[in-house]
């Protein structure tokens, strides 16, 4: 028979409740103050990587309110860019990268996002978080689901599974993971990580689901 997570149900439902009052980070949730587009997600995405989200914040927004398409993009040089997303992690890196990305989308794709995930994984730069990043948040599309530390690290300590990787976590979610939550997933797991599932000694006493949770690997919490 095919493993399911027990109360699967309550769990978001629950984190829904309570993770309500967080702002969500500007990669998944819906932009107001710059476009709301598969290259703003992907790029929004790009600058994340490593880096804080009142940083990426920050730095999406002075780059992406004015140069928010691969067209506009070329127009800046990559020392102009940098200034633009400096200090996110590795910028030096990311602004040629987001160039290259640009150029590649103009050359090859007429501008456009790629919708198919094997596309997307053939731009320099992008891995599986970023291009199941862009399928669900940018696209709008279902059926993918973004992994990163924090989705990788929860469902491991919830004893839902037990892997070593998020690439081994995102197959393994899968089988066992009902549809209907997979749009989901990301956006509430990476907020609970960042505000109450931290990942040293996390906040036990305040956690919504803790009756849920087997606290695999957990010496220490609050």
């Amino acid at each position: 028979m095919e493993r399911t997570i027990c109360y699967v149900d309550e769990i978001f439902a629950l984190l829904k409740q309570r993770l309500g009052v967080y702002t969500q980070p500007i990669v998944s949730r819906k932009k107001k103050e710059i476009p709301d587009t598969p290259f703003v997600t992907l790029i929004s995405c790009l600058l994340s990587l490593r880096t804080k989200d009142k940083v990426t914040e920050q730095a999406s927004r002075r780059l992406l309110t004015k140069y928010n398409t691969p067209e506009k993009i070329m127009r800046l040089t990559q020392k102009q860019i940098e200034t633009l997303i400096y200090p996110v992690g590795f910028y030096k890196t990311k602004a040629r990268r987001i160039r290259e990305i640009s150029k590649t989308l103009l050359e090859k794709y007429q501008g456009k996002v790629p919708d198919e995930f094997e596309e997307l994984l053939t731009l320099k730069g992008v891995g599986r978080k970023t291009a199941n990043i862009v399928m669900v948040y940018g696209h709008k599309k279902h059926g993918y689901l973004p992994i990163d530390t924090h989705c990788h690290r929860i469902p491991n300590r919830l004893g839902w599974i037990k892997t070593k990787t998020p690439e081994d976590t995102e197959h393994m979610l899968k089988k066992i993971l009902p549809l209907q939550y997979w749009n989901d997933f990301n956006d509430l797991f990476v907020t609970f990580g960042q505000t109450i599932c931290v990942p040293i000694s996390p906040f036990c006493n305040r956690c919504p689901i803790e009756q849920y949770c087997k606290k695999v690997g957990v010496s220490t919490s609050r």
